[in-house]
């Protein structure tokens, strides 16, 4: 065991196992000061002990080294000091914890709450347009019903009013054909067609094309071919007596087809009917230009919130990483210096204040600084 004087630092290896009793006391060879030793526990023996000289009296003892009287004692060498702020032994650090806490934690919740924002307001969005679309279609519909029930009634009234007009006259007739024939929004017509007889032939007797006056209807599949089958079964829907209305394509003279809504109303007491068609997206258009430009609006929302939602994201991350790289390398310094402190380097300098906690840390580590200090020179001076 080493033992030190107390009173010129000089160091002894004393041998427990010369100790008789507790206790035992020799002199210091250079200041003459009575050390007192006390027998410390039983521990296992070294394998191979040091050498031992007898001192005059009571106790063997063996100096360790020879400095200079009143020299202070040697400070022992440093120890490699370990780091507490990163992952150690399975340790998690206190800067991981603040970033993890405060940067990733708060990522990923703006992350998710953004994305179920921006997917409710594209939900919401797609259903105000959805329904706005489907109920605008739903007032086309009717109003096109209600349009081929007022031209089907107005043809009733004029047949009734000159009843030797004959069928084949109808499209020669000004006053009959503005009747029968009435525009339907930009491109939509009315036409009057007749219900076949025995001969079966469906004849249209008004319409805006004069070609197919008279001709069998049939016909047209040739020049509509696969959008025949969806005309012919609106077109022939009456043969009940009953309304009838339905979509079909249609083939514009540019080539293109396109989606045709009609609705073909019975005059009433004739083999008559009057057919009101057009294209419904006439009805709808302007709502599908608001369709687009909510869409667009709604695409400009979502960039401008993800764009907002990075920027204060990186901020945050920034701010976090600033201030904790700051607070932990603060913290870190302190522990150096309490570490240099107990292992008895009583002039470590402290690093400056700051006014808040880690500044009461810094003036508690200087107080016990300087209070250890205090407390061996008085312990000397008393020996």
């Amino acid at each position: 065991m080493i033992v030190i004087c107390e009173d010129c630092g000089r160091k002894y290896r004393i041998d427990p196992g010369r100790i008789k009793g507790q206790t035992a006391k020799f002199k210091c060879k250079a200041c003459n000061h009575i050390i007192t030793v006390t027998k410390p526990q039983p521990k296992p023996v070294e394998t191979e002990p040091p050498p031992f000289i007898e001192a005059d009296g009571e106790v063997a003892e063996q100096e360790v080294a020879a400095p200079d009287d009143r020299q202070e004692p040697a400070a022992p060498t440093r120890r490699r000091l370990r780091i507490p702020f990163s992952i150690q032994s399975g340790k998690i650090g206190l800067r991981l914890k603040m970033i993890v806490l405060f940067c990733l934690l708060p990522i990923f919740l703006f992350s998710v709450s953004g994305w179920l924002f921006l997917r409710q307001m594209d939900s919401m969005a797609r259903l105000l347009t959805t329904e706005s679309s489907t109920f605008a279609t739903k007032m086309a519909e009717a109003k096109m019903a209600d349009i081929a029930r007022a031209t089907a009634m107005q043809v009733r009234l004029y047949l009734l009013s000159q009843p030797g007009m004959s069928k084949r006259g109808f499209d020669r007739n000004p006053a009959f054909k503005r009747l029968a024939v009435q525009k339907v929004g930009m491109t939509g017509y009315t036409a009057l067609y007749e219900i076949p007889g025995s001969d079966g032939v469906w004849r249209t007797w008004a319409h805006p094309n004069s070609k197919i006056i008279g001709i069998n209807m049939r016909k047209l599949k040739k020049v509509l071919k696969n959008s025949f089958p969806g005309f012919w079964r609106v077109y022939t829907g009456v043969k009940g007596g009953s309304e009838s209305k339905g979509y079909y394509t249609w083939q514009d003279a540019d080539g293109r087809f396109r989606d045709k809504f009609m609705v073909c109303t019975p005059v009433d007491g004739t083999r008559y009917v009057i057919a009101a068609t057009t294209y419904l997206d006439e009805f709808t258009r302007d709502l599908n230009k608001l369709y687009d430009r909510s869409a667009e609006l709604t695409r400009s929302a979502r960039n401008t919130t993800w764009i907002i939602l990075a920027v204060t994201l990186l901020v945050v991350g920034l701010v976090v990483s600033f201030y904790g790289h700051r607070l932990t390398s603060r913290l870190k310094s302190l522990t150096d210096v309490a570490d240099r402190i107990s292992v008895g380097e009583l002039d470590a300098e402290v690093p400056g204040t700051s006014k808040d906690e880690i500044g009461d840390l810094a003036e508690a580590i200087t107080r016990m600084q300087d209070s250890i200090r205090l407390s061996i020179e008085r312990l000397r001076r008393r020996r």
